[in-house]
């Protein structure tokens, strides 16, 4: 038994490999990251290059820095499918496994709301960029929560502001109609809050088309926008629904210009086989993910060039859904880092001290330099009360090869954003009797 231990660490202080070898406990020069993900299933598009940008960078992490601050950072993939009860059988699995998980990604809406409630009874944080519950951000109530770089919140906003822009102000949106087609789940019902107090706001019209999954039938609520005729049209789709729903927009003549997409939905996976078909079709990035910067070029030398990449055919490598990954994975290490820094260089950390790692970051100019993200994403602070921290968007447009950016830097309007965020979660912690965090009185 002894003798397989040994051989298990070894293998993983050598190549990063798949944490898969049941240790006791956590050895101290060990850090644990669980990786939920969907290969398989409608959403697989988006899902296999997200996984791949995870893993990757956790890889990066081992080889070229030989882990956090000597902690080698170790990890097993589980699939989910994107099906909520199979994300819940793979977080109880791998909450406890080595020492604690460090923190989730469950990769879907639908799994976070499914585990949200076990993270403040497991003391495990559940890390969704981009994603989740948008009200999440305030950690006075979700303490084990991070909707880390904007939540979905923040891309329904961005959205209106750049047709408002279009426009010529907010005040020609009065009389609009902007519709929203979405994913009829968890996931795609996130932006109606925002879209719904805008629309009270701004006079427009929202118009609401929920799809079935996994939105491959799409021809009935095109012919009803078609009808309707909404001036635009944000989409909440991803994987298969979204060529789906381009092919569509072109059958009724309806302008890929005039359409939004959250960033789920925004990635070269999702438009490379409609070519000029999408032409115009707009999209929205987390922070700058349309971007490349020199993590792409440490990964293709500590890792590619060694022939331990994850995408063996390298058809994702680089591209936005991939890149998104990358960021996600190094939010989690940087929480490790910070936590080090309280609780000791050198040290495993337990999720506890992750946490607070979780809402201690600040990743200034410098750092995200250091690390490779510079170009990729603006300086970013969390705290006690804050669990999202800075949100910024830019948005992005298909040429018919490639996304270009086309605008500047957007970040979501607080004063539509922050009363939700109050309002909802204050709710929550009513419904489920929970003690709102003093953050002053926390230090």
């Amino acid at each position: 038994m002894k003798l397989s231990i040994k051989l298990a660490v070894a293998l993983l202080a050598v190549g990063g490999t798949l944490a898969t070898a049941s240790l006791p406990a956590a050895a101290a020069d060990e850090q644990f990251i669980p990786l939920l993900a969907y290969r398989t299933g409608s959403f697989a598009p988006l899902g296999i290059p997200w996984a791949d940008g995870k893993m990757d960078y956790l890889k990066l992490v081992n080889a070229r820095d030989g882990g956090v601050n000597g902690v080698k950072i170790t990890y097993e993939e589980c699939e989910t499918a994107y099906a909520t009860d199979k994300g819940v059988e793979c977080y109880e699995r791998l909450k406890d496994k080595n020492g604690g998980a460090s923190s989730f990604d469950t990769q879907s809406t639908g799994i976070t709301f499914a585990v949200t409630d076990k993270a403040f009874n497991d003391h495990v944080s559940v890390v969704t960029m981009g994603y989740g519950l948008s009200q999440s951000a305030d950690g006075t109530v979700f303490k084990w929560n991070f909707p880390l770089l904007g939540s979905y919140w923040t891309a329904a906003d961005v959205m209106i502001q750049d047709i408002a822009k279009k426009v010529g102000g907010e005040d020609k949106l009065k009389g609009k109609k902007i519709a929203l087609v979405y994913h009829d789940s968890p996931y795609g019902k996130e932006p109606i809050h925002l879209l719904k107090a805008r629309s009270e706001q701004n006079g427009f019209e929202l118009l609401l088309y929920p799809v079935t999954a996994p939105g491959v039938e799409q021809k009935s609520t095109w012919l009803q926008i078609r009808k309707e005729r909404p001036d635009y049209v944000l989409l909440w789709s991803a994987g298969i629904m979204t060529p789906t729903a381009i092919r569509e927009a072109q059958a009724v003549g309806y302008p890929r210009d005039k359409m939004y997409a959250i960033w789920w939905a925004s990635s070269e996976n999702d438009v490379q086989d409609l070519g000029d078909v999408a032409k115009g079709y707009n999209g929205i990035t987390i922070h700058n993910s349309a971007e490349h910067g020199r993590v792409h070029e440490d990964l293709k030398k500590y890792v590619y060039d060694k022939g331990q990449g994850t995408d063996d055919d390298g058809k994702y490598f680089g591209t936005i859904a991939y890149t998104r990954g990358l960021m996600i994975s190094m939010l989690q290490v940087e929480a490790i880092r910070t936590a080090q820094e309280k609780y000791g260089k050198g040290k495993h950390m337990t999720p506890e001290q992750v946490q607070w790692g979780m809402e201690n970051l600040n990743l200034t100019k410098e750092r995200l330099d250091e690390l490779g993200f510079g170009k990729l994403m603006q300086p970013v602070k969390t705290t006690c009360a804050d669990h999202m921290g800075d949100d910024w968007a830019r948005i992005i447009q298909w040429d018919g090869k490639k996304f270009n950016v086309v605008s500047d830097w957007y970040q979501s309007d607080k004063k539509y954003v922050d009363p939700l965020i109050k309002d909802l979660s204050a709710k929550y912690a009513q419904e489920k009797k929970l003690t709102v965090r003093d953050c002053a009185s926390e230090g």
